[in-house]
């Protein structure tokens, strides 16, 4: 998807309009309003108990300040992996249980409707595969290839993927305008790597993929389902052979691809006519940027060439994976147990409640997070929350004056493009509406579908439309941050409000190394190796002089190589150059914190505290935040397909800065020692 908000951590969730040693308990608190005198983890904000203090923190940080924790914790049988943001998810996830409870099988409630509709798991058992029948019937009477681009876009509004992707999202280069933007599809594996790499553990992925999509048409009654899953397996290996990489995929100019609806039936065929596609879509669909041409247009002769046989397999095999979480356990086990377990290494599906939660969110998200924020976000945490921020993005302004390499007129659009930030803490000051949606007590599919359908309709409404500054890519409840770059905005929900990122009670030095940093990271997005591509307006273009834009890549360059060097796995190495864009949000937004920190105390000196001084404590602040333990499956995947680094290598970041050799005193010949020369500065 071509949408550009970078976030502190990427949890797999959408963005676009659409649709981590604490146990979850310990995490935060009850509800804000517990402020009480003291911060909620440890003595000062920082949980001491977490570290292993026979790790020298030259040798790993990352082991240092979190090794006990990581040692005593372990991942819960539903998740993939366990750390800060998967606790303080729990406790949003039982906030707004507790929310939904109150208005479950209320009639007058549409949050209370949807809610209950999950939890309904006799009726939904009861109809088996009765309520998609209608649909799957209709991929199978198709018999005319003519009738093929009607279909997928048909199934693409209820919620199907499709051999596309696409959303109405700003025009990169006209932040003032909104447009279709259409990215490459196709495939059902999260990464192309996993179909193209010859290795035992991407091998042993595909056999389980194929055997998983074998499974799903025996259990939609078809016959000879063996040799119709390797058929489609085979139409998707060639798929991904012509997809784009995600290095390539992430390049906001290379990515920047504007075409008139007339120019688009250069990537039609007549299986897949993009240009018929784009117009069924709505009628307001003008111009559409395509974000990998040449996919695009490969894709359309691969389906262009394969049979309708296996092009209608395809289509409701990706049906029955995309809507698998509204039908009976038979279909949603099976997809869980590839996708799941096969793919992330989790044992156990989540809670049906939990489920019904992230479905009622998914649904109708600001009908609950207006009523979450009320609850459980106090107008304190939103005024200190916005002093820090102020004190954040000052820094970043000193940070712009003193570098040696930006020449001074770039330096001053640089200053103006901060002046112009929007800052979003909380929740919105506006919040969407559902009128028209119908929502039934007894109708999880429909349910699912019409929402899915109402969703997409919002968002191609848009065209046309003023830019909707007030709508937030994140719920209140979401343990997240972003940054939109042409909205030129960050943003902060409620729920990352909380210990260890933040604690009003907390020591600063702890707060401004776990939310500060967090801050900074996400302000510096807009200045990384594609927020820099934005200029003081929000709009992609080229106001860097060339010798910015050299300095800025050599020192790029050097943290590409620094990742590069992780192993995270035995022989899976980090890619520094898919990570690069986190990677410096995380050297950047940690640099700008301390400075913010330094600044906060007023030339005065900090009090040491529990034996740690205040420097100490600013980069335990950090390191707390990303303690997280990973399934190897998982962190197998997220090298492919996640564009931050594991948060081991996260943490390490600290081995740039040269303050914290000073707080720490790493020696020469520790892993993490760098020689002045080597350390990385940008920012």
């Amino acid at each position: 998807m071509r949408l550009f908000i970078a976030s502190v951590l990427l949890t797999g969730t959408a963005i676009a309009g659409a649709a981590s040693a604490l146990s979850a308990k310990e995490a935060a608190p009850a509800a804000p309003a517990d402020t009480g005198s003291k911060p909620q983890l440890g003595a000062f904000g920082f949980d001491d108990k977490g570290m292993d203090k026979s790790v020298a923190p030259g040798d790993d940080f990352y082991g240092y300040a979190n090794g006990a924790w990581a040692k005593n914790t372990p991942i819960p049988a539903d998740k993939s992996n366990y750390g800060m943001f998967t606790a303080l998810d729990d406790l949003s996830k039982e906030r707004v249980k507790g929310i939904l409870d109150a208005v479950k099988g209320d009639p007058a409630s549409i949050v209370g409707r949807a809610y209950s509709s999950y939890l309904d798991t006799a009726t939904v058992e009861a109809r088996g595969l009765a309520p998609i029948q209608p649909w799957l019937g209709k991929i199978k009477a198709l018999n005319d290839k003519a009738g093929y681009t009607a279909l997928i876009v048909e199934g693409v509004k209820m919620g199907v993927s499709g051999p596309l992707r696409g959303y109405v999202g700003q025009d990169d280069k006209l932040p003032e305008n909104y447009i279709f933007t259409m990215s490459q599809g196709g495939t059902g594996l999260p990464d192309r790597d996993m179909y193209l790499v010859d290795n035992p553990k991407m091998m042993a992925i595909r056999t389980a993929y194929v055997a998983h999509l074998a499974k799903l048409l025996q259990l939609a009654g078809e016959q000879n389902a063996g040799a119709r899953a390797a058929a489609v397996m085979a139409l998707e290996t060639e798929i991904a052979k012509v997809q784009w990489t995600r290095e390539d995929s992430s390049d906001a100019a290379k990515t920047y691809n504007k075409y008139t609806l007339a120019q688009t039936a250069q990537f039609s065929t007549p299986t897949f006519d993009v240009q018929a596609g784009l117009k069924a879509l709505s009628p307001k669909i003008d111009q559409v940027l395509i974000s990998q041409p040449t996919a695009i247009k490969a894709i359309a002769g691969i389906l262009d060439k394969a049979p309708i046989a296996v092009l209608k397999d395809q289509m409701m095999l990706r049906s029955l994976d995309s809507l698998s979480s509204y039908l009976p356990d038979a279909i949603s086990n099976e997809n869980f147990a590839f996708y799941g377990t096969v793919l992330q290494g989790t044992p156990q599906r989540e809670a049906r409640w939990k489920q019904a939660v992230s479905f009622t969110e998914g649904a109708l998200g600001d009908a609950v997070g207006k009523e979450y924020a009320a609850k459980y976000f106090p107008p304190e945490y939103k005024a200190e929350m916005n002093k820090l921020v102020a004190n954040v993005l000052d820094a970043m302004g000193r940070r712009i004056d003193g570098l040696p390499w930006m020449q001074p007129q770039t330096k001053a659009r640089a200053k103006a493009k901060l002046k112009n930030f929007t800052v979003k803490v909380g929740y919105p000051d506006q919040w969407r509406e559902y009128v028209g949606l119908e929502v039934k007590s007894d109708d999880l599919f429909g349910n699912a579908i019409r929402s899915n359908q109402f969703d997409y309709q919002y968002m191609l409404d848009k065209l046309g439309e003023p830019v909707r500054k007030w709508e937030w890519g994140m719920l209140p409840q979401t343990v997240n941050a972003y940054a939109n770059f042409g909205m030129m905005e960050v943003v902060f929900p409620a729920a990352i409000l909380q210990p260890p990122f933040f604690d009003p009670k907390a020591d600063p030095a702890v707060n401004y190394g776990g939310i500060g940093a967090v801050i900074g990271h996400e302000i510096s997005h807009h200045f990384d190796d594609q927020g820099a591509k934005y200029d003081e307006k929000g709009a992609l273009a080229d106001w860097w002089t060339p010798a910015d834009v050299a300095a800025f890549e050599a020192a790029s360059k050097k943290l590409v190589a620094q990742y590069d060097a992780y192993e995270a796995l035995p022989g899976e190495h980090v890619k520094g150059e898919f990570t690069l864009g986190e990677n410096i949000g995380d050297l950047a937004g940690l640099t700008i914190a301390y400075d913010a920190y330094k600044h906060s105390l007023g030339g005065k000196q900090a009090p040491v505290i529990g034996g740690y001084t205040g420097d100490q404590r600013f980069y335990l602040g950090w390191a707390q935040i990303w303690r997280r333990n990973y399934r190897e499956a998982n962190l197998r995947q997220r090298l492919l397909t996640d564009p931050h680094a594991p948060s081991i290598q996260r943490a390490w970041v600290v081995r740039n800065l040269d303050p914290w050799y000073a707080a720490y005193k790493p020696k020469p010949g520790q892993k993490l020692y760098l020689a002045p020369a080597q350390r990385v500065k940008i920012w």
